[in-house]
């Protein structure tokens, strides 16, 4: 099982803060530093200083890092138009050496949309864009150099693309998500290296991973994405750490843990993360939303990671 520290800075995070998280995962030997992709907070918390853009985030962190994987769980297609976007990613691929994954989902929270001016179309518009994106982003970066790309979609239309910069990875892994039945599988099994279920129970996992093995029969894929999950992070040496932790983040310990939460001490961790590994995940995302507790880092990194 890899492991990936996961944030959410919306929640309220400088980069010195992102940065700070970044160095302690690489340090620890996690598989990777992911983001998420929103301008608004959620809950009860302040927020500040404020919402940072996810690739202004990593582009950064891909010359202030060496070696960690890096990336978005996920990207939403209505932030960004997808030429401009499949440059932005591409460059910071090649800024950070070819680390990059590059998460993209349909988006899903009105409130950010509207504070910010962002069009929010109905559901299945977005998903119509969503995969429009799909198709020209990855287009765009496997059109042979010196050749050109067009695309005539719905929603968006491309004529004589140079389909430049290239990533320094080819292909540049495409991580898709989500819970939805049909259309969410169709779409990792055509594109996705990494197929991810965020937030649900251990044993709902086994049947959205079937979907795509399934979607990808479908269309011939002889082997279907890579697949993984993201659950909240609540480890403490004992109880009563569980707890102080619990309660900075504002959840309850026993909440998380029927919930598919890592929670409790290093060895319940490690016996949680092993049922997700039989439930098919080969990558774990690891909801770190306390930010300045490197201490809890650390501890995974110690006393969880060398079990697995």
């Amino acid at each position: 099982m890899r492991l990936v520290i996961f944030t959410e800075p919306q929640q309220g995070a400088s980069h010195d803060d992102l940065l700070r998280v970044a160095k302690a995962a690489e340090d620890g030997g996690f598989d990777g530093f992911f983001r998420s992709d929103h301008y608004v907070k959620m809950g009860d918390v302040s927020g500040l200083p404020g919402p940072t853009d996810a690739w202004v985030t990593l582009a950064a962190l891909a010359v202030q890092t060496s070696r960690i994987r890096l990336g978005t769980l996920v990207s939403s297609a209505t932030f960004r138009l997808p030429g401009p976007l499949a440059i932005a990613v591409a460059q910071v691929d090649a800024m950070s050496g070819g680390r990059i994954e590059f998460g993209l989902g349909g988006g899903w929270f009105e409130a950010e949309h509207q504070a910010y001016g962002i069009p929010f179309p109905a559901l299945g518009e977005r998903f119509d864009r969503l995969e429009e994106q799909l198709e020209i982003i990855t287009s765009l970066w496997k059109t042979p150099a010196g050749e050109t790309y067009s695309f005539a979609g719905k929603h968006y239309q491309l004529t004589d693309s140079p389909a430049l910069p290239k990533p320094v990875q080819s292909p540049l892994p495409v991580i898709i998500g989500g819970h939805g039945k049909k259309r969410t599988p169709a779409l990792a099994a055509r594109y996705a290296a990494e197929f991810n279920v965020p937030f649900s129970k251990i044993e709902d996992l086994p049947t959205q991973y079937e979907r795509v093995r399934v979607a990808s029969t479908a269309i011939g894929r002889t082997e279907p994405p890579a697949f993984s999950a993201a659950a909240v992070l609540c480890v403490g040496r004992d109880d009563a750490e569980v707890r102080r932790r619990a309660a900075a983040i504002g959840r309850e310990a026993d909440e998380m843990r029927e919930n598919g939460g890592i929670v409790g001490t290093p060895a319940e961790a490690v016996e949680t993360i092993k049922r997700y590994a039989e439930a098919g995940a080969s990558r774990l995302f690891l909801q770190v939303l306390d930010l300045a507790d490197l201490d809890h880092v650390n501890l995974v990194a110690a006393e969880v990671a060398p079990h697995l």
